[in-house]
């Protein structure tokens, strides 16, 4: 009887701990799953800036800022913002000139640009797909001139030590007036009337006729302003108007050798544009029109476009790549690693699922993003791109490194894992060189990728069966893994 009433404590005792095993394993794979889902969350919160900030805003246009985020001091920093500018039908975007390198790439639109080149005034005609870099430092104005079109610009701004703290970048207006203020306002009202040679009354008027912001109507049949009516004079009346302006900084500091963004050069140019075009037009470089350049790699499910320095020379004076991507319905470009540059993305067309992982091989983001979304990636972190199954997929962006960027993907038939395929690599996933053959064999296609007839992305009938085998897997432990590798 002794016997029978132990081996029955035993066996309640076996299933009580099987029961409390399991339990266990249940709690496991339930904070598992809240800890991957709270990571996802905090990773979208690092990866896509969603919120925009208006620098610059009137009735005109507007100029708006996503910035890159932090984590724990520096890790994760990212050293680059991205712009988006939009003007109304016949309207400029006033000059000033930046404390940090612009490219510039037209999304919708057509745009005159004007910035000081080689100590002279360059003009260029902007289209569609166009990219155009201003140096930092540079004066520039941009013109909408087109009826009934507005323009659409997406740029980026690198960050600046210089700025002082104040902002991402700092603009530097040289017209302006009551809003914006320009530069030449801070100077003493006498010192400048002095350096100007014009009246204290002439001098107020001239500083405080400016009131409509920075991104101004150039004339409507209701509105008209000192700007329109200023580049709508000839160019000998322009040069007549402002004389005496023209001379401000020769008359200050004979002597001494003017800067590039001196502002008598630049009155200059602006009021004599036609023959400053003639002159140094062509010395200046042209845009550069992504749209018509041939893909660097196609094939049935899309295609990539990169620009670099060796493809586009006034890039390397940003330190700035650009690209451009196509991804047809449910197809994706392959996971991969950039190990020179920062990446920065914004959706122009559809919708995907952009992934990104942590150093520690956990999934830092899974978001879905669809067209005005910007997202970045840090250098060296694992990350790819899926196109949803409703259509194509087109996303443009930039690098920090203007050099040739060369991917290194994980995946495909160009992969890591063909040319590290051998007795270390299989050993270092504990499988058999056969396995890791077949494996790394089975993906035929390269760079971009077919949606996968195993597993799709995004089929949410397969997702309680993917969580299924991830408990079961989790469950198993090693002996699933030494199961497994008995069929080698």
């Amino acid at each position: 009887m002794g016997n029978r009433s132990t081996l029955l404590f035993l066996v309640l005792l076996l299933f009580s701990a099987l029961v409390a095993s399991v339990c266990g394993y249940e709690y496991e794979g339930k904070r598992s799953e809240r800890e991957e889902s709270e990571q996802k969350t905090q990773g979208e919160k690092w990866f896509l800036l969603r919120q925009l900030h208006n620098v610059v805003k009137t009735d005109a246009g507007s100029m708006r800022l996503v910035k890159g985020g932090f984590r724990r001091g520096s890790f994760l920093h990212s050293p680059m913002h991205i712009g988006f500018i939009s003007m109304e039908p016949n309207s400029l975007f006033i000059p000033q000139y930046l404390d940090s390198d612009l490219v510039v790439f037209v999304r919708h639109g057509e745009a005159r640009v004007g910035h000081i080149y080689k100590d002279e005034l360059a003009e260029r005609h902007l289209k569609h797909g166009d990219v155009y870099t201003i140096p930092a430092g540079s004066a520039f104005y941009l013109e909408n001139r087109v009826q009934n079109q507005r323009l659409h610009i997406i740029c980026s701004i690198g960050s600046t030590s210089e700025s002082m703290g104040w902002h991402a970048f700092q603009s530097f207006f040289i017209g302006g007036g009551i809003h914006p203020a320009s530069v030449l306002a801070g100077f003493d009202h006498a010192t400048l009337s002095t350096a100007l040679n014009v009246s204290s009354a002439e001098l107020s008027t001239f500083l405080t006729r400016q009131s409509s912001g920075p991104i101004v109507h150039l004339s409507t049949s209701n509105h008209t302003n000192t700007w329109s009516k200023f580049l709508d004079l000839e160019p000998h009346q322009r040069l007549a108007h402002l004389k005496r302006i023209v001379n401000l900084e020769k008359e200050a500091s004979p002597k001494e050798e003017e800067p590039t963004w001196s502002l008598r050069k630049i009155l200059l140019t602006l009021l004599n544009r036609e023959d400053a075009v003639k002159r140094v037009g062509h010395k200046a470089p042209s845009p550069y029109n992504l749209y018509n350049r041939k893909p660097d790699f196609q094939n049935d499910y899309g295609w990539t476009k990169k620009l670099d320095e060796s493809d586009y020379s006034p890039l390397k004076q940003s330190g700035n790549g650009v690209y451009l991507v196509n991804l047809s319905s449910g197809s994706m470009m392959a996971p991969h690693v950039n190990p020179t540059a920062i990446e920065y993305g914004i959706v122009l067309k559809g919708t995907g699922r952009i992934q990104i992982v942590y150093p520690n091989g956990t999934l830092a983001m899974n978001a879905r993003v669809q067209e005005g979304d910007v997202f970045w990636v840090p250098r060296y972190f694992p990350f790819c791109q899926i196109a949803s199954l409703n259509g194509p997929f087109e996303f443009f962006g930039f690098t920090t490194s203007a050099r040739r960027n060369h991917q290194q993907f994980l995946v495909g038939k160009n992969s890591l894992m063909q040319s590290l395929r051998g007795p270390e690599f299989a050993a270092a996933f504990g499988i058999g060189e056969k396995r890791l053959k077949r494996i790394a064999n089975a993906q035929r296609e390269q760079v971009i990728l077919p949606l996968s007839s195993w597993d799709s992305p995004h089929d949410k009938a397969s997702e309680p069966e993917r969580k299924k085998r991830a408990n079961f897997e989790r469950i198993m432990g090693s002996w699933g893994s030494d199961m497994i590798m008995g069929f080698d």
